[in-house]
């Protein structure tokens, strides 16, 4: 837990305190007492009068567990209150837009979706329809949206939320933090899909308690979020993640990004298509299907994936080596991927890969959020500077 800086004034502490036992409730969830005070290293007097505030406002309650153990008294639980602070979660793919109301804690209060179609992925469509459906779902769940987190396809400027480029949405330059700021009147933070996912996992998935970790999103195309050392890795201005833009098969498949055999054009949607000799612009159901099909036939695997998981290992071993994680976690599309070939690349990667051997055996894990993901990344996202104003 950081600590407030040397010589901080009194308020100022407080609130830092404040904001940390807020994030321990929304993140971790319920908590006696006795358990804030050891874990967030302050004592008993300092948990109670900050717990007897958020509760004067509304925005923690107290309970008796439902499971008791043990004579005497049972220590009251401190639950954050979902409707004390509601941001929107929006998740802006090539083929759908996702919107979810969540409240403190991470509760899902509700969530639209909507289908885009080639004329319906113009920016200002698409932001007039999110304010829309916005408006509406705030008034059907009588709830109000104190922040807003986007997840875009694309390369995004952290600081204003400027989609300096989505290709796959055919966004160059838009200004969607602000345009969209403009329109639902709250703040908004727009991140890169990918990296939303990395935030999510690492947060609520199978990254808890992981301090480097990759997140590998397969959609349209491929892209990557990475946690260093705890924390998002950003790069400079935020751009970073472009994992679905190495190459790894020179004078292979023209990209849409000017390159010839990046990663992407290997393992990304319309690969995986060619490879179960699908149509590339098949339903990503049928695609699911398929890959489900298979699933308790390891020898089919192989036989009709076998250069796709090639490929993917590739990729896989060069992002080991890169940044050394000690779990990669495959999201959205290859999450329908069979175990048998997770469980083929987890030896491959552990084979090739000079760094993992060096660490152990890097894992090599499904999301469990599935396609929420960057829906849950996104409401992180919002709640960043939330929790310090609740």
């Amino acid at each position: 837990m950081s600590t407030p800086t040397a010589g901080a004034r009194p308020d100022e502490v407080r609130r830092h305190n404040r904001t940390a036992l807020l994030r321990r409730l929304h993140v971790d969830g319920p908590s006696t007492r006795a358990s804030l005070a050891a874990e967030l290293g302050l004592n008993r007097s300092t948990i109670k009068a900050l717990v007897d505030g958020l509760a004067e406002s509304g925005v923690v309650a107290e309970r008796v567990p439902a499971q008791r153990s043990g004579a005497g008294r049972p220590s009251l639980l401190v639950l954050p209150q979902p409707h004390a602070a509601v941001v929107m979660a929006i998740d802006i793919r090539v083929e759908q837009v996702a919107m979810a109301m969540v409240g403190l804690g991470g509760d899902i209060l509700g969530r639209d979706s909507w289908n885009l179609h080639h004329r319906s992925r113009d920016p200002g469509e698409v932001i007039t329809h999110v304010a829309d459906s916005a408006k509406l779902l705030a008034d059907e769940l009588d709830v109000r949206a104190v922040g807003v987190g986007v997840s875009v396809p694309g390369v995004v400027r952290r600081s204003d939320g400027l989609v300096h480029e989505a290709p796959n949405l055919h966004w160059t330059d838009v200004a969607l933090g602000e345009r969209l700021s403009s329109v639902l009147k709250v703040p908004v933070q727009v991140g890169n899909d990918a990296e939303l996912g990395a935030l999510a996992e690492h947060v609520r998935g199978a990254a808890r308690g992981s301090s480097d970790v990759v997140y590998i999103s397969a959609d349209v195309g491929i892209g990557g979020g990475v946690i260093s050392n705890g924390q998002p890795l950003r790069g400079t201005g935020g751009y970073v993640g472009e994992l679905g833009h190495m190459v790894v098969r020179p004078g292979g498949r023209r990209c849409y990004c000017g390159c010839h055999g990046c990663w992407e054009t290997e393992v990304g949607e319309a690969a995986l298509c060619r490879a179960l000799a699908l149509p590339e612009d098949a339903p990503r159901g049928t695609v699911v299907a398929e890959l489900r099909s298979l699933a308790g036939s390891p020898d089919s695997v192989a036989h009709r994936l076998g250069e796709f998981t090639e490929w993917l290992a590739m990729g896989l071993v060069t992002v080991v080596n890169m940044l050394g994680p000690e779990l990669v976690v495959l999201g959205d599309l290859f999450t329908a991927l069979p175990e048998s070939m997770v469980e083929q690349l987890r030896h491959t990667v552990q084979r090739r890969s000079l760094v993992s051997r060096a660490v152990g055996g890097t894992r090599i894990v499904s999301s469990p959020l599935g396609r929420d993901a960057k829906l849950v990344g996104a409401a992180e996202l919002a709640f960043e500077p939330v929790l310090g104003e609740v």
